[in-house]
């Protein structure tokens, strides 16, 4: 025996015992057992005779060799298994010199846990019957028989790399439904043949077919679930058909990836899978992708979003003994008929987490100049095929078990008698017509395009279509793990001081107006005993209605003289004012006078109404302690200035900007980021008094200075400009992007030069060596030309330091500025350095590229560009989140919520986060409300809380929480919101319903109180606060 190399495994197959046997004589049949393999025997076991009680022991063993150099390859493995034959030996009779066999079923070993990165692995398989066996006969309790087998291999096939890298493809075809009148199951039988491509690594590909599909003239709907079958042929039991474990369970037409999966389309399909014709295969086929053809096949998928899928159908010739050479001459091309193709959309297998797709896809004629515009593809696998075989091969046809069919367009070459019926042809068979015809823009040579298909034309008209299922072991994209996000919303809001309980309401002001009622007549009889108590004391009860009035005229007049009734009435003015507010709802001046009149008319029965009643109370002590102060900090305030521009409140933005400035006025990058704010919002001269402010506080910061220089630039100081952008250059001899604005501006104003003919004097410094303490000031003035500054590539002294100190990176000068340039919203400059970058030989249009002038774009409101970038963009880097962000913000400012969800849903699935997810999960979030969806919107606000906390994530929890009728957990949210921001009206509306809800009605009275000052704009919100507060009879204290 030749030793094993290192490239070289060998996979042994020991069959140890076999259970519930029984024969065609006797109830102790003597048995053995043939091991096969890739349709290779691979040995025969020993005869044993079974025991009484059915069972018996083998300990047969059996191997085959993988080599990765040739012969059994990992794809014969993923889809093909090994078939254990269980035969009986009977008894021989008088004068028979052979003894006689007969088979008794059919195991099935699945090889693919071997592709899963095990050595070795047990397995018990169930004894398929074959026709006639005693197997076939079990009586209800009875088990079936099978077989224990261990597969077993000296070291794994795969290493760690290829588990980790590689895949499995799993290709099911179920059926073509809706066929053409034509097929018909009489008269020749035909061979119903699908088949498509599997990019793979390289220049190869793999080709997958379907073969032998089983027309039926309807009827009925196909059984779900329905187990899937090997596409091998002269399988000796119908039971070791079907895979193990493997079925069609189908599943709603709505849930579908294909072309059928609309309500429209419901009754169509239910009348073509039930009534009309179908052809059925029910076929699985694997290929296995080590890690350089999942590569490429995702590759592949991003470039050609649309695979052709081919089906046809080839009549099958009973060829007889000694004629297949007249039958071969025969052969005629248009014995392939029926040409057509379904177009499979694989781009779902690139949303993160997707590992798989199953839908309806439409059957058309198959025309190359329509498949080459949506596939880009110009090779038919079966047309083609036949070409390339009938060049380089003698024999011709397809292995069936009925029948040898002949034609001349599919002749069975290497790769078919290798493959047999399983139909997955060798890589090198279909590298040269596959690559040429995918790489080039002409057809095969040789080859004459087809324009017209009358035959596949019927397939249009009768609405045929194919039902597929494309399953991958692991996604192409991972998708990001969830988020451990806290149970209840407390455990995630900070620690904070606790609020001292105020209370406030319309009740409370009535109550305090009581209480000031009884503090002035208590004061009033104070000065009245001490002007007549002597007198009082004397008269007691005696006093008459004269003496009375007489006190009462005197007791106004000393209150008058002295100021008292002046002090009073600005005693009670306080409790008179808390009433009109809380209990009126008064806030704003009124319209007329004429309704302030009437209002006063109003007030002032209530008020004398209530003196009355307040003079027989009692007058509690109400002492309320200081409240504590919640100051954000300025990482909060700058997040909270960026939700505001987002959501163009530039007003609210204005306001945290300012704050941040008032806290810190000597802190540089406050005064940079709201420069960079009056330049989004185009207020250059504010944006000029910002920026010229931080460089006041650091002459030496560059970011300052270059600021100042575009500032310059847009206000038309081009001399400032010199100066500020060579001071930079001086101070940085390295920072590529001073140097890069100083060549922009250089050039921008060689421009001016040469229209205005007027010179220009500029101060230069070219010397790359000048040290960071050089001023520009005392630099000698020169005059440059316009071909010293034209293009990047011309002046390297000029744009660039030395080369010993420039850092190499992957992108060029020109898109390091444009990023400083968006980071600081320079919108308006950014569109020069874009031309210079697509100019650029190390540049050009790339993904970023097109990212940045989407952004633009959208800024404007450009939405029809944006999309069109964005585009540009996606076919460059499918995969980039960023893409998909901006897609998603596209849809979500133009209307489109359904778009901007889909793109949302796949950004936060990347494992690699875009930009500026805060953003997305808010406006996804805010989707999942507007859909009702309120788990998912509860789940994801809780991830923009976790990653960065503000008003705008905690209210969108709280929200969530409310119409989940979580209430406790909502008034959580809501009240850290509140703490956040107490400006939010909508905050304070959903803090009422939730008072509402839990029967709190001073808080309730509060927060609705705050919800009109505030002045909530959801009309449909207030109108909910309305109902409820009918519904529990309170909480609006003007009624």
């Amino acid at each position: 025996m030749e030793p094993v190399t290192q490239t070289t495994r060998v996979v042994q197959i020991t069959v140890t015992d076999g259970y519930d046997l029984k024969g065609f004589k006797g109830d102790t049949p003597v048995t053995f057992i043939r091991a096969e393999f890739n349709q290779v025997v691979l040995g025969d076991s020993s005869k044993v005779t079974v025991s009484p009680e059915g069972t018996t022991k083998y300990n047969f063993t059996s191997s085959f060799e993988y080599n990765q150099d040739g012969g059994i390859t990992l794809d014969d493995i993923a889809h093909k298994p090994a078939f254990l034959t269980v035969t009986e030996v009977l008894p021989k009779e008088k004068k028979q010199k052979e003894e006689k066999t007969l088979i008794l079923g059919q195991a099935v070993v699945d090889l693919l846990p071997l592709l899963e990165g095990e050595s070795s692995f047990e397995i018990s398989v169930p004894l398929h019957p074959v026709q006639g066996s005693p197997l076939e006969t079990l009586r209800p309790g009875v088990k079936q028989s099978s077989l224990d087998v261990k597969v077993s291999v000296g070291e794994p096939l795969l290493t760690s790399a290829q588990v980790l890298g590689g895949n499995l493809l799993k290709v099911t075809l179920e059926a073509a439904y809706s066929l053409p009148e034509s097929f018909v199951p009489a008269g020749t039988q035909q061979n119903y043949m699908v088949g498509m491509q599997v990019p793979s690594v390289g220049e190869k590909d793999y080709t997958i077919l379907f073969k032998n599909g089983n027309l039926k003239v309807g009827g009925e709907r196909e059984p779900v679930p329905r187990p899937k079958k090997w596409p091998i042929a002269n399988i000796l039991a119908p039971g070791a058909n079907n895979i193990p474990d493997e079925f069609i369970v189908g599943g709603p037409y709505e849930e579908e990836e294909g072309e059928l999966n609309h309500p429209e389309d419901r009754e169509f399909r239910n009348q073509a899978e039930c009534v009309k014709k179908r052809i059925v295969w029910d076929l699985e086929s694997r290929c296995y992708l080590d890690p350089s053809a999942a590569v490429s096949f995702q590759k592949r998928i991003a470039d050609c979003r649309l695979w052709p899928v081919e089906i046809t159908r080839v009549p099958l010739i009973v060829v007889p003994k000694g004629k297949a050479a007249k039958a071969e001459k025969a052969e005629d091309e248009t014995l392939l008929s029926f040409h057509g193709v379904a177009y499979v959309n694989m781009v779902p297998l690139l949303y993160p987490g997707v590992k798989r797709i199953r839908g309806a896809f439409h059957v058309y004629p198959y025309i190359d100049s329509a498949v080459f515009e949506k596939t880009k593809c110009l090779f038919s696998l079966f047309r083609d095929t036949g070409h390339h075989n009938m060049i380089h091969n003698n024999k011709g046809g397809i292995n069936s078990p009925l029948s040898k069919p002949v034609a001349k367009n599919l002749k069975e070459d290497k790769t078919v008698k290798e493959k047999d019926i399983d139909g997955k042809p060798r890589l090198t068979d279909m590298q040269a017509p596959s690559l040429r015809s995918q790489s080039s823009d002409t057809p095969l040579e040789g080859e004459t395009p087809v324009t017209h298909n009358p035959e596949g034309q019927q397939y249009l008209e009768a609405g045929t279509y194919i039902v597929l299922e494309i399953e991958l072991d692991k996604a192409l994209v991972p998708k990001r793990m969830p988020e451990e996000l806290a149970e209840r919303v407390k455990e995630m809001i900070p620690p904070r001081p606790p609020l001292t309980r105020r209370r406030g309401g319309a009740q409370k002001a009535v109550n305090d107006y009581h209480l000031q009622i009884k503090n002035i007549s208590k004061a009033i009889l104070d000065e009245y005993h001490r002007m007549f108590g002597k007198e009082v004391a004397k008269l007691e009860h005696e006093i008459d209605t004269e003496t009375l009035e007489e006190q009462k005229c005197q007791l106004n007049y000393e209150l008058n003289c002295s100021g008292k009734y002046f002090a009073f009435k600005e005693q009670l003015k306080h409790a008179v004012v808390k009433i009109v507010r809380e209990k009126y709802l008064r806030t704003a001046s009124f319209e007329s006078q004429e309704e302030l009149q009437t209002f006063i008319s109003e007030l002032y029965v209530f008020l004398v109404d209530q003196m009355h009643v307040a003079l027989n109370q009692a007058m509690p002590d109400d002492i309320q302690g200081p409240v504590p102060v919640i100051q954000s900090t300025s990482g909060q305030l700058r997040l909270f200035a960026y939700e505001a521009e987002v959501n163009e409140n530039y007003g609210m933005a204005a306001v945290y900007y300012e704050e941040r400035l008032v806290r810190e006025p000597h802190n540089l990058e406050h005064w940079l980021d709201y420069g960079a704010f009056c330049l989004l919002i185009e207020d250059n001269v504010k944006a000029q008094e910002c920026f010229r402010k931080a460089l006041s506080l650091n002459e030496s910061h560059i970011n300052s200075l270059l600021l100042c220089g575009i500032l310059a630039v847009l206000l038309e100081n081009y001399e400032q400009a010199e100066i500020f952008f060579e001071d930079a250059t001086c101070l940085e001899p390295t920072n590529v992007i001073a140097w890069t604005l100083l060549d922009e501006f250089v050039e921008e104003s060689s421009k001016l030069q040469s229209e205005s003919r007027e010179p220009i004097t500029m101060k230069q410094s070219l010397d790359p060596v000048i040290g960071p303490n050089t001023s520009s000031m005392v630099l000698k003035d020169t005059t440059l030309n316009k071909k010293e500054a034209s293009k990047c590539q011309d002046s390297p002294a000029f744009l660039h330091p030395p080369p010993s100190s420039v850092p190499q990176t992957h992108t060029t000068v020109f898109m390091e500025t444009i990023r400083f340039l968006m980071k600081v919203n320079a919108v308006q400059y950014v569109h020069r350095v874009l031309a210079h970058e697509l100019l650029c030989p190390q540049g050009g249009p790339s993904c970023e590229y097109y990212l940045v002038l989407a952004q633009t774009h959208l800024l404007k409101k450009d939405f029809a560009k944006t999309e069109e970038c964005l585009q540009q963009a996606a076919q460059m880097d499918y995969l980039n989140p960023n893409v998909w962000a901006l897609k998603g913000h596209l849809y979500f400012l133009s209307g489109n919520h359904v778009e901007a969800k889909a793109c949302y849903e796949r950004t936060v699935s990347f494992v690699v986060d875009a930009t500026e997810m805060h953003f997305i999960f808010l406006r996804l979030g805010l989707i999942y409300l507007e859909e009702k969806e309120y788990e998912k919107a509860k789940k994801t606000y809780m991830q923009a809380c976790k990653r960065s906390p503000s008003c705008l994530t905690w209210l969108g929890v709280g929200i969530a929480c409310y119409r989940l009728e979580e209430l406790t957990e909502a008034e959580d949210a809501l009240s850290e919101a509140n703490a956040l921001n107490n400006y939010n009206a909508e905050v304070w509306a959903y803090l009422a319903l939730v008072c509402l809800k839990n029967g709190r009605q001073l808080e309730a009275e509060q927060a609705y109180k705050y919800t009109l000052k505030l002045k909530l704009k959801d009309e449909v919100l207030l109108a909910e606060i309305h109902t409820v507060q009918e519904m529990v009879g309170f909480g609006n204290p003007s009624f």
